[in-house]
């Protein structure tokens, strides 16, 4: 299959390289310059300067030569950059007779929109035409692993259940297994929220609070990303699977998580800004919180950690306080009477 991956930040140039041994693989990038580098050493040098490039991998700033007979795209690009992306894929394929002269299209990111307060899929729905097919690949995934050949396990949801069974049948291999779902939403959802939650676990291990104190964290934040995913449309095994829990945990506890890194800097007093200028990469998270807390207070769902981390990024709160106030609530019955977790 003929592959164009839009994006060559760390999780889209591991995807190439993975998929790279079994199908047709372009990676493109919009900078000329950046493309040329990566051409000459056959690395990513800014997110993976570690791994060589496969041979066969071609690389281009050239969008036409991209989508050029492709039949799946892949938009590997933060949420930030999915619109655009989505019109410049909708420019580049006028109306055709044949619905399938259109190559599929699927998205990586995990977070939800400035401003709009919109999924992805949300997103793509308004500015990608219908005649698309469409899904979200998503999951417990650090770059780094993906693109060294560690085994990894993702979440492949479309609406159409046939495209999500057939590109997660052709995109999977042995060390990279892929599901298929029909729950976007909840897949979106976890997606999004672990970023909220994982910055908060890193202020919990920032201040060294223990692991006793994380595994709360975690149990409860669940609890949380299920109450608004299942209150947007959301299925609860999705939450409670590869793109929610699983998700939760990768990005909470390990050390590659960049959200983790944000609250665990946070809890040593560095401000928000010094923050993201030191990172390098985008940390989801910080701007996804403050579309939580929009959607949370819409949806009249109570989410006390999401809205201790809006605080701690947005009003100057700080992590101690955040703590002590979480602390401080009174505690009652884990489950209400129909068996879904209580609020933290």
């Amino acid at each position: 299959m003929r592959i164009a991956i839009l994006g060559s930040g760390a999780w889209g140039t591991a995807l190439a390289i993975s998929f790279a041994a079994r199908h047709d693989v372009t990676l493109w990038a919009r900078d000329e310059t950046l493309m040329r580098g990566m051409r000459e050493t056959r690395r990513n040098q800014r997110y993976l300067p570690n791994t060589p490039l496969p041979e066969p991998l071609t690389l281009t700033a050239d969008l036409g030569e991209a989508l050029r007979d492709v039949e799946l795209i892949i938009a590997a690009v933060p949420v930030s950059g999915l619109r655009p992306v989505m019109q410049q894929i909708a420019a580049a394929f006028p109306e055709q007779v044949d619905a399938a002269l259109y190559p599929g299209v699927i998205w990586l990111c995990k977070g939800i929109e400035t401003i709009t307060s919109l999924l992805p899929h949300q997103i793509v729905n308004e500015t990608l035409p219908a005649h698309f097919a469409r899904g979200a690949l998503s999951g417990p995934s650090f770059a780094q692993e993906v693109a060294r050949g560690l085994p990894t396990a993702l979440t492949l949801a479309s609406n159409d259940g046939d495209f999500a069974q057939n590109m997660a049948k052709a995109l999977h291999h042995s060390r990279l297994r892929i599901y298929s779902s029909t729950d976007v939403v909840g897949v979106e959802v976890g997606g999004a929220i672990k970023n909220v939650l994982a910055i908060a676990a890193g202020i919990c291990d920032g201040m060294q609070m223990g692991f006793n104190a994380r595994a709360a964290l975690l149990t409860r934040g669940l609890a949380e990303m299920t109450r608004l995913g299942l209150q947007m449309g959301g299925r609860a095994e999705t939450l409670g699977g590869l793109t929610g829990v699983g998700d939760l945990i990768l990005t909470c506890t390990g050390d590659l998580s960049r959200n983790r890194q944000v609250g665990m800097l946070l809890a040593q007093r560095h401000s928000l800004s010094t923050i993201l200028g030191e990172l390098g990469h985008v940390a989801e998270g910080v701007y996804t919180a403050r579309e939580v807390q929009r959607i949370a207070q819409q949806q009249k769902v109570e989410m006390p950690i999401c809205q201790a981390v809006y605080r701690v990024l947005y009003e100057n709160l700080a992590a101690d306080k955040a703590v002590e106030a979480l602390l401080s609530r009174q505690p009652g019955e884990e489950f209400s009477s129909t068996g879904q977790y209580r609020a933290l």
